[in-house]
Order: C-alpha cells, then sequence, then structure tokens
C-alpha cells in the first residue's frame, strides 16, 4: 500500500497496446476503491501521447461513472476528436470489466501570445514551518485504527500541508474555504506533461471535503459518504510540481446531497498556473433505528 514517488510515476506511465489503446496499472491507496486522481492522471497522460509535441493540455472535462476495481489494470481508450490548426481534442474512456467507469475530454492549446490577466494569490501563510500529513497523522496515534493512521503515513509521493488543519476527530462548523500547500516529495524530471498530469492527480485531494467544513463533519464523521461525480481542470501557465503550489480551495454550495468545490492553484511566485472544479455526493447516512 506504499505510494512512493518512484511508485507513482511508475503508476503515470501507461504501456501503449496499439494506436490509441493504452493500459495502466491499478494502486491500492488503502480506500477501499480506485483513487479518481489516478484515474484523472492516467487518462491525461494517454491523450497527451496521442497529440502532437508544441500542444499541452489547457483543459479537462471529466466524469466519473463507475467505482473502480483495484485488482484489475485500467484500459484507456482515446479517440481523436479534433486536430484543428491551434487545438486538438481528444476523448477518452477508461474501462475495466468491459465496462467504462470514467469519460474525459481534454483539449491541447500550442502557445501563442495574447491578452493576460489573473486573479490575485491569497494572503496566507507559507508552507515554511507549516505541519504536513505526516506529523498530522502522527499526532492522531492511538485516536484513530492503525489500518487508517498507515494510509496517509504510506502515501509518500506527495507532501501537504494546510494552513489551518482541521482536527478529523472533533471538527467543528468552519467556512467552505480550505488552503493547501502541495508539491511531489522529491525532484521531478523535466517536462510540462508530467507536471500536469500529476498536478491533475493531486487536485483530487482536499477537494470536495471542503464542502462539509460547514457542517461540522469530516471524512472521519461516521456514516458520512463522499464521491466524486464530476472533475475538470484549466492549466494557465507551466507548472512546475516539484516546487509548492498553493491550492486555494472554496465550496460555494451544497444542495440535494451534492457539494460544488473549486480551487485555484498559485505558485510561489503568485502565478496562477490552474483551475478546478468539481461535484460530488455529500450524503450523510442516518443508522436505521
Amino acid at each position: 500500500m506504499s505510494n512512493s514517488l518512484e511508485t507513482l510515476l511508475e503508476i503515470m506511465t501507461l504501456e501503449q497496446l496499439e494506436q490509441g489503446l493504452f493500459r495502466g496499472q491499478s494502486q491500492d491507496l488503502g480506500f477501499g476503491h480506485l483513487f479518481g486522481g489516478q484515474v484523472l492522471g492516467q487518462a491525461l497522460a494517454a491523450a497527451t501521447q496521442t497529440v502532437a509535441d508544441d500542444r499541452q493540455v489547457h483543459s479537462f472535462h471529466s466524469y466519473f461513472l463507475r467505482a473502480g476495481d483495484l485488482q484489475r489494470p485500467v484500459i484507456y481508450e482515446v479517440e481523436n476528436m479534433r486536430d484543428g490548426g491551434s487545438i486538438s481534442t481528444r476523448r477518452v474512456s477508461a474501462i475495466q470489466h468491459g465496462r467504462p467507469i470514467f469519460h474525459l475530454t481534454g483539449s491541447f492549446h500550442h502557445s501563442e501570445p495574447g491578452f493576460e490577466h489573473q486573479a490575485g494569490m491569497p494572503d496566507v501563510a507559507g508552507p515554511d514551518g507549516l505541519p504536513n500529513q505526516f506529523q498530522l497523522a502522527e499526532a492522531m496515534r492511538g485516536k484513530v485504527p492503525d489500518q487508517l493512521l498507515e494510509i496517509y503515513l504510506n502515501n509518500t509521493a506527495i507532501e501537504i500541508r494546510l494552513v489551518e488543519p482541521i482536527n478529523p476527530l472533533k471538527p467543528e462548523p468552519r467556512e467552505p474555504v480550505r488552503y493547501v500547500w502541495m508539491k511531489a516529495n522529491g525532484p521531478l524530471p523535466a517536462g510540462q506533461s508530467l507536471h500536469q498530469h500529476l498536478l491533475a492527480y493531486a487536485s483530487d485531494l482536499n477537494f470536495l471535503v471542503t464542502a462539509a467544513q460547514p457542517h461540522g463533519v469530516s471524512y472521519l464523521t461516521p456514516g458520512l459518504k463522499m464521491a466524486t461525480i464530476d472533475h475538470s481542470m484549466w492549466f494557465h501557465r507551466p507548472v512546475a510540481f516539484d516546487q509548492w503550489l498553493l491550492y486555494a480551495v472554496d465550496s460555494p454550495n451544497a444542495m440535494n446531497s451534492r457539494g460544488f468545490v473549486r480551487g485555484q492553484i498559485f505558485n510561489q511566485q503568485g502565478q496562477l498556473v490552474a483551475s478546478s472544479a468539481q461535484e460530488g455526493l455529500l450524503r450523510q447516512m442516518h443508522r436505521k433505528s
């Protein structure tokens, strides 16, 4: 169940079976199902391999259709929707047991000059001095089952530091806003594509749970069910995922057992490198009396 950076890089490296058809290995992170970020990153990697080298992904939109099987690899079928003068579009189906579990449509664009502006970076504490997820997990030792604790201690590929950590054992209602510093836990090879794929992977972390904050519940609350329905992302500027990035997340709405979250991702120079949005199930299951 260990997820080192080396292992994650192997997971993001797909086997090409034939033109437009790829196979990715599955990884058990201890969640009981495939981690959505894995499928996002692998699907994006599959699409990228079918596009000209001078075009980088600038956006994707995706739907999670079924839970993934940890014991089976994932087949990625890439359809070339269009290659235009400056933009290419690909549609990816992730398949297990002969059925799609996930769909992604991605758009790729070559670099060109144009108008430029961006939102400002939030004024929050930097990553230095903040506890990482391993230190926060150790603080819960003896208070949560060891099996749950090991999930956080073994997943070392990405380092995460929350600006204002929430105690998941005693969550209190707070504004649906979360600031998270994150980066690869080690150096990465050069090349934008890999950094974009890993950022897509990481964008599914600390995201939907933000919609639960106003209600005083956490991922450890008994009976709380969270599951991603759709996930979209836009890449604005070059990404260096082996440097600290700030994930500024907020949730403007929750209704009908669904939570909606959106994120802005900044580098330490204050540049907005990517944005994201997601809707997911947010259900409090009640025990039958």
